[in-house]
């Protein structure tokens, strides 16, 4: 070796090019998609029940001839109740009441939430304190408890049941809400639109909301399985939709008495409970997933 070569810079090896892991990205992928197909197959089924009940009930809701505890067959697929009312026509009625306790407890919980915690985030000093206290007491008041109070004020009925559940619901949301739109007003896209003079109401609607809707719309799907779990609570107690409508929970309390002796009373609305509150959870899970900024740019 001479002193040339030991004055020449040698170049490090290079290192072969390593290709992608495309293949645990195509599992993971994979796995999104059975995850959100099972969660929307479990959902919609009950779903679709809850549509077809509107139009179409194998029996009058009030119909007591099918004799008490009788057992599927006969024309009665899940068999009777105590009073001799079609187990199947009120499972179908209590898919209804679930949903429409979900979809009406997730509106009441985004439309004030949404509200309150974009205000929040805007709102600087005392302000924002007091919020902030007020939505975490909120937050720490039982539903149960606030579900009571608005029963004592109107009446046992499903609005009652939806408006409590929505109320409680409505500060998890607006919580959730001012984290990520305090998040948002830091980006420097939000300090460009305000210095070309954009207004802040065409900012939120324009920057803000776009940014925080997947994270939102999750969240939002998690609600609704704790809502329809939470009007079955509430019914179990006498405090959700009153008879004839047969809510699920009001079954499961009807039916605790007689289980050993005609266990498809509690075990058809039990089941369906269990059911829809999974394939909603599976839904979220998938749509966190789909919607997260993260993988879309790793799809890409």
């Amino acid at each position: 070796m001479t002193g040339t070569d030991l004055l020449t810079p040698t170049k490090p090896p290079t290192k072969p090019p390593t290709e992608p892991p495309t293949e645990p990205s195509a599992k993971r992928r994979s796995r999104r998609s059975a995850t959100l197909a099972v969660g929307c197959v479990l959902a919609g089924l009950i779903a679709l029940l809850a549509v077809v009940s509107f139009f179409w009930l194998p029996y009058d809701a009030e119909d007591t001839s099918g004799g008490r505890l009788a057992g599927p067959g006969g024309g009665h697929l899940l068999g009777t109740d105590k009073l001799g009312r079609d187990l199947f026509t009120q499972v179908m009625t209590g898919s209804r009441i679930a949903v429409e306790a979900g979809l009406g407890s997730v509106t009441i919980a985004a439309a004030i939430g949404v509200t309150l915690g974009v205000l929040a985030a805007f709102a600087q000093g005392w302000i924002d304190d007091t919020l902030s206290a007020f939505l975490d007491i909120l937050i720490a008041f039982p539903t149960l408890l606030l579900a009571m109070l608005i029963v004592a004020a109107r009446s046992a009925t499903l609005g009652s049941a939806v408006l409590a559940i929505g109320l409680a619901q409505s500060a998890v949301v607006a919580r959730l809400v001012r984290i990520l739109v305090k998040r948002v007003l830091a980006q420097d896209y939000i300090t460009a639109a305000r210095t070309s003079g954009t207004s802040w109401p065409r900012t939120v609607l324009s920057h803000v909301l776009p940014n925080i809707w997947p994270t939102l719309v999750v969240n939002l799907a998690l609600q609704f399985g704790l809502a329809v779990l939470a009007e079955a609570g509430l019914s179990y107690l006498g405090l959700g939709a009153p008879p004839p409508n047969a809510s699920w929970g009001r079954m499961l309390q009807e039916a605790q008495a007689t289980f050993t002796t005609a266990p498809a009373g509690a075990l058809a609305p039990g089941i369906l409970l269990v059911l829809l509150v999974i394939g909603v959870n599976l839904v979220a899970d998938g749509l966190r997933d789909t919607l997260d900024p993260a993988n879309r740019r790793r799809r890409t």
